[in-house]
């Protein structure tokens, strides 16, 4: 697979702006700041005017700098407007709304719940499809293969605007109801990673282009510094994660309990969500109080200041009972941009990322001993903990830059003709993984 996009016709010149508009599901979220990061990469290409639109309600949190700017332009339907605007739309293209509705249903109808929210979605495209058309938008582009992408695929049903999309991980890894249709009808598909790569192959069409482009970072954003954890004495451990099943918390803490070497690990803990309470009980159970600290979602200031102050950084997601797992997590990229050895679970596209014994270290997931051996021999031997730190700053900088990503996406976008993609020998990490999906 060619994840390159070096040919083809320009569409656009310096006085003649490419429209593009942006597809979430919600905004703003703590959890998705890298496609606003995105974004603004994007938008700030030259020849480029972006928007964003955001499909439903957010909960109030912590609003990071880098969304402000779009606060007041995002552009969002209210639910009387959406009966409207489907009004319009079946006037003006009745059989092609009709056939629409009936794809939609078609696709979800196997999962109640889903179809409920997918025909949510056809509404509030269908009233976003007239913003879209009135802007002369050029081009759609969703994060995520679900909602999102199904929003631009019933905006680009309405408009005839082409549209692309972002495969992460749930999207792809629990219920991927219509991501075939919504795959063989774009104009190309995105992955984060080889692995989804390899997972896209088995749920597109043979036909649809497959370009990985990584999630990157502002690397300029972090200042690499040398960490290690100190041979004696407290060791500060930093874990930046939502408090959900798939990123392992519950794994950490039980590693942490036992004596041993690891009762000097101290972690703090960055992030907020649904299982908070619980995980604060268990680390009360556990005995833990006095080591594990609780922060909440913070802004992306401070978490840049708590990776400055940890030793190291650990991630030990697993995979959850639905099937939900990582893609390659950010949080991941921003820990190793910043110079901190890391610890991460060998699943989905983490390998990637982490290459075992060369970026970082790797315990499989769930595996309670194995994590706390990874941690032991991390704390026994600090100068190799450096020097693996070092190279994954390296390949951060290397591999997953957000400028390298946002220029190729721009290249992307503005394409008259995306070449079809040639298939890559896939890695040997993603084809071990590839099962677990």
């Amino acid at each position: 697979m060619d994840s390159t996009a070096s040919t083809g016709r320009v569409a656009h010149t310096a006085s003649e702006p490419r429209r593009l508009a942006y597809f979430v599901s919600r905004f703003p979220t703590t959890t998705e700041t890298f496609v606003v990061r995105e974004l603004n990469a994007v938008a700030a290409r030259p020849g480029i005017e972006a928007d964003l639109y955001a499909l439903f309600p957010t909960p109030r949190g912590v609003v990071q700098e880098s969304a402000r700017p779009w606060i007041d332009k995002v552009h969002r339907a209210r639910p009387l407007r959406c009966l409207g605007h489907l009004a319009r739309w079946a006037a003006r293209r009745p059989l092609r709304l009709t056939s629409t509705a009936m794809l939609v249903v078609k696709d979800h109808f196997r999962n109640p719940r889903v179809l409920v929210r997918a025909l949510t979605t056809f509404g509030v495209a269908a009233a976003h499809a007239d913003p879209l058309e009135a802007s002369a938008t050029k081009h759609m582009h969703a994060h995520f293969a679900s909602y999102p992408a199904l929003a631009a695929w019933v905006c680009h049903r309405l408009t005839g605007i082409p549209y692309s999309f972002t495969a992460h991980a749930h999207d792809l890894y629990t219920a991927p109801l219509g991501v075939s249709r919504r795959a063989n009808d774009a104009k190309f598909v995105v992955s984060i990673s080889e692995f989804n790569r390899l997972v896209l192959r088995k749920l597109a069409p043979e036909s649809a282009p497959v370009h990985v482009v990584h999630c990157g970072v502002d690397t300029d954003f972090y200042r690499p510094a040398p960490h290690a954890p100190p041979r004696t004495g407290p060791v500060r451990a930093l874990c930046v994660a939502s408090l959900r099943e798939k990123k392992g918390h519950r794994v950490l803490f039980e590693a942490l309990a036992p004596p041993g070497p690891l009762g000097r690990v101290e972690v703090d803990l960055v992030g907020d969500g649904p299982l908070r309470a619980e995980l604060e009980r268990l680390v009360v159970r556990l005995g833990l109080t006095s080591r594990v600290r609780f922060h909440g979602d913070l802004t992306e200031h401070m978490v840049a200041e708590m990776l400055q102050a940890a030793d190291i950084f650990v991630l030990p997601s697993v995979i959850e009972r639905n099937g939900d797992t990582e893609g390659i997590p950010v949080a991941l990229m921003e820990a190793m941009a910043a110079g901190l050895p890391v610890v991460a679970s060998r699943l989905s596209g983490v390998p990637e990322l982490v290459h075992d014994g060369e970026t970082g270290l790797l315990a499989e997931p769930g595996d309670v001993s194995g994590l706390a051996h990874r941690l032991e021999e991390l704390l026994a031997r600090p100068e190799r903990a450096l020097a693996r730190a070092d190279a994954g700053r390296a390949l951060v900088e290397r591999e997953f830059s957000l400028a390298s990503s946002a220029a190729r996406l721009a290249t992307l976008f503005t394409q008259d003709d995306v070449p079809s993609a040639t298939e890559l020998r896939p890695t040997e990490a993603s084809s071990k993984e590839l099962a677990h999906a």
